[in-house]
């Protein structure tokens, strides 16, 4: 009881000894609970038959019977182009970063090094709105620059955004374009607090770059991408509807409707509130579930994991 009055007395004590400290974590604290948090009471009408115009508490339980999807074939192809592309970017986005770190970091002089990082970084601050715009000005059949290209050798124009067989392929690109320099900073940061002293050691045992590369720099960097991998694995039911969205049209409609905006569509444009959040709630209980498998693999793999 002592031990606990006395931890307790000690917890005020640092509250008040760091109270700006605190103060400016506070802010984050509350957003944290009013976006993150608060939205989950409106999980409930998963379970109900909600309708605008009504209140949540004031809908009646239907139990599962929101859950109809599950046995919609339609439902389960929408699951599949989700998969096809968002374990394609998963495969191809992971190592990007890797390599474009392990790159940097091998180059010698600090303006190219510090032009290549800033350049890698910017398409990071571009919008998926914006991103669109662009691949349809390179992609276009109507004076598209890719598309000029091919009619100068003497091929038909092609309209990438309207072959299904195209799509995945464009959202994987435009992914990795987007996103690699950015997720490379955590990379760098890992490589820079390696211990210079192994590399002295390895060049006097006459290691060359790869031997160092191999014994050295990338088991150094295994726990830091088990964390990165473990936090991206529940996203790997959500394509993003901010990338996919703007790509949508009716000629890509196969391939291109997702988890995200079949939630989007059926939630917000056709009213059917609780059947989005049923799909929603599933498709974050799985993510949790991934996330908690993803972790104790990440504890086997490095002896390390997020808890």
């Amino acid at each position: 009881m002592k031990e606990r009055r006395s931890h307790r007395s000690r917890f005020l004590h640092n509250i008040i000894k760091y109270r700006w400290q605190y103060s400016m974590i506070l802010p984050g604290i509350i957003m944290i609970i009013l976006f993150n948090y608060m939205p989950m009471v409106g999980l409930q009408i998963a379970f109900k038959s909600y309708t605008v115009g009504n209140t949540i508490w004031n809908a009646p339980w239907v139990g599962f019977k929101n859950f109809w999807f599950l046995t919609d074939s339609e439902f389960w192809r929408i699951v599949g182009n989700t998969l096809s592309i968002t374990v394609l970017r998963f495969i191809t986005s992971l190592p990007a970063p890797i390599i474009l770190a392990l790159l940097i970091s091998e180059v010698k002089r600090e303006w190219f090094k510090r032009t290549v990082q800033t350049v890698s970084y910017l398409p990071h601050f571009v919008s998926w709105i914006v991103v669109a715009y662009i691949i349809d000005a390179f992609l276009s059949p109507n004076g598209g620059i890719v598309n000029q290209i091919i009619q100068f050798f003497g091929k038909d124009p092609i309209f990438f955004m309207g072959e299904i067989e195209w799509f995945r392929p464009i959202v994987v690109i435009s992914a990795i374009w987007k996103e690699t320099g950015w997720n490379s900073i955590i990379y760098l940061a890992a490589i820079a607090s390696i211990n210079p002293e192994l590399y002295e050691s390895a060049k006097i045992e006459g290691a060359g770059k790869l031997a160092q590369l191999r014994y050295i720099t990338l088991p150094c960097l295994i726990p830091t991408i088990m964390l990165l991998f473990t936090l991206s694995i529940p996203s790997i039911l959500s394509a993003g509807t901010d990338q996919i969205y703007p790509l949508m049209n009716n000629a890509n409609l196969e391939v291109s409707m997702v988890l995200d905006t079949y939630i989007l569509i059926n939630g917000l444009q056709q009213g059917y509130y609780s059947m989005a959040s049923a799909v929603g709630l599933l498709s974050s209980t799985i993510g949790l579930i991934l996330v908690l498998c993803s972790n104790k693999l990440a504890k086997i793999i490095s002896g390390e994991g997020l808890w």
